[in-house]
């Protein structure tokens, strides 16, 4: 079985835009929620979200390419580029054959479509640019990342809703195991600010409607949550082979064990409400990583804030741990990041990187203990860990689960 290894991080987020600014956030439980900027909002109740700030797309791309693509996969260039540079990884013609994108999005650049479609109704259809379909397809992300460093490696984009940037890793993992690549690029990546986005979620009804309150609306797990805020940002990881890291000399920041995909064939977009999916992706996981459920640490959480979820969630940790569950910490940084859909699974298996290498676990902010779940929730306040396996769950509407093992991998170094 060959082993695969996370070399490089990048993160841009709505508390951080690089890997150490996040996690120091993280620890510090700061919010990035505030109200909504990137559009009017007029009035919508659902006025406040997690933007990303400070972020300035010319700091990593030429400025006529940054103009022609999406924001979403402008934070895909900006955190590919961050974990290269943190893995001291250079792409050119003696290894961009052997270096694949697994970029991942829940909508890619959907939005676009949005704007274009307003710009028809308002002026007429000369109105419409012609990078208005290359910047709303998905797999932009992918392909600008690609193009954008030479990988001329497997590249594909997984849309699995809010588990695609955890699936990404997973499938990177694979394609590693199967030898398509020596190196992966992995991550996923989100921005759907957009009155129409908004509107929709809000009308679903999963959205908070603290409006009013944003830095104490995202609750995952209290008892007083209703629901999620709405997030953007992205997160890469590198994946290499023991062979190409050792071979180069590389650093090593911890080693992905497995994972495993499954569907719950319930619902479009409420998970199981028993977690039936979600455990046996959890079961699945920690068997192909070959583990026990008595040797994982840390979860992060999907954690969303939202009564189906977390009240699943929970049933799906007992049901394939047993009383091994309340031996571990579990988190969602979602109270701090709010949800980025595509992204989020991909911004947890970054942190939960951090928590193996520092042995510190994030707080899950605003939190005030639920009768219904009565496992380990770190609470508003961070905890330290002696860390040596960290679970990542991530379920997307549809019913897609990922959860995917991640160990310190100090004897591969």
């Amino acid at each position: 079985m060959t082993r695969v290894f996370i070399t490089g991080m990048g993160a841009i987020t709505p508390i951080g835009n690089d890997v150490p600014t996040f996690w120091k956030s993280l620890l510090a439980g700061k919010s990035g929620a505030g109200p909504i900027t990137a559009f009017d909002t007029g009035d919508m109740p659902y006025r406040i979200a997690c933007e990303v700030k400070g972020f300035d797309a010319a700091e990593h791309l030429d400025k006529k390419t940054a103009r022609r693509i999406h924001r979403s996969a402008q934070f895909a260039v900006a955190v590919t580029k961050q974990a290269l540079a943190d893995a001291q990884l250079t792409i050119d013609e003696n290894n961009w054959e052997r270096v694949g994108v697994m970029m991942a999005t829940g909508g890619g650049g959907i939005t676009e479509i949005e704007f274009g479609a307003l710009e028809v109704v308002r002026k007429g259809w000369r109105s419409v640019g012609p990078f208005v379909v290359p910047s709303a397809m998905a797999n932009a992300v992918s392909c600008v990342v690609s193009i954008e460093t030479g990988a001329r490696g497997p590249v594909m984009t997984s849309t699995a809703a809010c588990a695609s940037g955890h699936y990404s890793i997973l499938e990177g993992y694979h394609f590693l195991q199967r030898g398509e690549a020596d190196v992966i690029i992995a991550g996923g990546t989100e921005s759907l600010m957009s009155t129409l986005t908004m509107a929709a979620f809000g009308r679903m009804g999963p959205l908070s409607s603290r409006s009013d309150d944003p830095e104490h609306a995202c609750r995952p797990f209290s008892v007083d949550r209703d629901g999620f805020v709405c997030g953007e940002g992205a997160a890469a990881v590198i994946l290499e082979t023991e062979e190409h890291v050792r071979r180069r000399g590389g650093r090593i920041l911890a080693e992905v064990l497995g994972g495993k995909l499954t569907g719950d064939a319930f619902h479009i977009t409420a998970p199981d409400p028993e977690g039936a999916g979600a455990s046996r992706a959890l079961t699945g996981a920690v068997k192909a990583a070959g583990l026990s459920p008595e040797d994982i640490d840390v979860v992060y959480a999907h954690g969303t804030g939202t009564t189906l979820n977390d009240i699943g969630e929970t049933k799906a940790l007992k049901k394939s741990f047993g009383e091994a569950a309340y031996n571990m910490k579990i988190t969602s940084i979602k109270s701090m990041i709010g949800h980025a859909l595509g992204a989020a699974g991909a911004q947890s298996a970054v942190a939960a990187v951090c928590s193996l290498r520092e042995g510190l676990v994030p707080p899950t902010i605003n939190y005030t203990p639920d009768p219904e779940i009565d496992l380990h929730v770190v609470g508003n306040h961070a905890e330290e860990v002696d860390a040596h396996y960290a679970i990542v769950n991530a379920f997307g509407f549809g019913g897609q689960n990922v959860v995917v093992v991640f160990g310190r991998g100090e004897d591969g170094a």
